[in-house]
């Protein structure tokens, strides 16, 4: 059996409570800061998703504990303290930021929505933005991921964890999830923009580099849809661009262990570009809607130098989509298209109404 509702949790059923519906905006998540101790918790959370890595319990999780996690954390929070902000984690930064420019976008068109962000991994929790909005008086609630591409280990892992938090809540509220938008023509649109106004500063490279996150080759011939919305993403965007075939590729970074993952690898690609004599290379990773280590530091640090160190001679890193208003106005279609139906504007209550029927029969206005 699930385990009981806290009462913290479950706020005390209002009879006539107007329906209210919200938004919850997740992201994959970060450490709260880039130390060694902070960051083993987040990858232990991270890396102990069956969805993440799919090898048996027993097998992993000696191996997570007593291998991953005390040689990765150290080397990991050195990374992230090389991009950390004054802000704070630019993932936490930008997708915090989405969020609020969400519900401005919604507003601006009318839409009485609550907006949170969450984390999949790390703070907030999925769980502790649930139980706000439930004790907001939240009855409808839009899961909507950042991750335009739908993969078992991303946007599946964050159903997981709405469905965890729904098993021990009594009064559970009405719930939809966007599974993917890889080619939603706003999204790309939004990606297009950001990346000729790039070129519009810096002048337009011989070939372009679109760099997604990597997953086993494996979960490719299990049926997950992940590697061909990736490049389903690039062929629009580069008819969006019109670039030719030989003008781009599609790449996949962050390859964990020693299993095939999807290719061809990222920094093995610019090494072959930068060998090739590609003077100068443009990287931007679409998978990606804010920036963070993957990006920041991955690609516009360690991928840089590979590039510079197998012969190439210039390279770019074109930033997310980040607060791009082309992106904003994208993702509040997005969401505006699932929330159909759904009441958007604030409802009187129960009470009121009976107030106002009332008032209504004692001046005299016909029932």
């Amino acid at each position: 059996m699930p385990p009981s509702t806290s009462p913290q949790t479950e706020p005390r059923y209002k009879h006539g409570q107007p329906a209210r519906t919200a938004i919850l905006y997740v992201n994959l998540g970060t450490p709260d800061e880039p130390t060694a101790p902070a960051v083993r918790r987040y990858l232990a959370e991270f890396l102990r998703d069956p969805r993440v890595v799919e090898i048996p319990r027993l097998v992993w999780l000696p191996i997570l504990y007593g291998l991953i996690l005390p040689l990765r954390s150290g080397k990991s929070a050195h990374k992230y303290a090389s991009i950390w902000t004054k802000d704070g984690s630019p993932l936490r930064v930008w997708t915090e930021k989405q969020a609020t420019l969400l519900r401005g976008w919604l507003g601006e068109r009318g839409h009485q929505v609550m907006v949170r962000y969450a984390m999949r991994y790390g703070s907030p929790s999925v769980a502790s933005q649930l139980d706000a909005l439930k004790a907001d008086g939240v009855t409808r609630i839009l899961i909507l991921p950042a991750y335009p591409q739908y993969a078992g280990s991303t946007t599946a892992s964050v159903i997981d964890a709405v469905t965890a938090w729904t098993a021990r809540t009594r009064n559970v509220p009405e719930l939809r999830f966007v599974n993917h938008y890889h080619d939603d023509r706003g999204y790309l649109q939004a990606l297009a923009k950001r990346i000729e106004r790039h070129w519009q500063e810096h002048g337009r490279p011989r070939h372009l580099l679109m760099s997604f996150h990597g997953v086993p080759e494996r979960t490719l011939q299990l049926g997950d849809p992940y590697h061909c919305e990736c490049h389903k993403t690039g062929r629009m965007l580069a008819e969006w661009l019109s670039l030719a075939p030989d003008q781009y590729s599609v790449s996949f970074q962050s390859r964990f262990g020693k299993a095939k993952w999807l290719e061809p690898y990222t920094e093995p690609t610019l090494r072959k570009l930068g060998a090739a004599g590609e003077g100068r290379v443009d990287v931007v990773c679409p998978g990606f809607t804010s920036d963070c280590l993957e990006t920041l530091e991955e690609i516009a640090m360690e991928g840089r130098e590979a590039f510079i160190a197998a012969g190439g001679k210039e390279f770019n890193y074109i930033p997310c989509l980040n607060d791009e208003p082309a992106w904003i106005a994208a993702l509040g279609a997005i969401a505006e298209k699932h929330l159909g139906g759904w009441p958007t504007r604030e409802m009187p209550d129960a009470q009121a109404l009976e107030r106002s029927r009332a008032a209504a029969i004692k001046m005299g206005a016909p029932q």
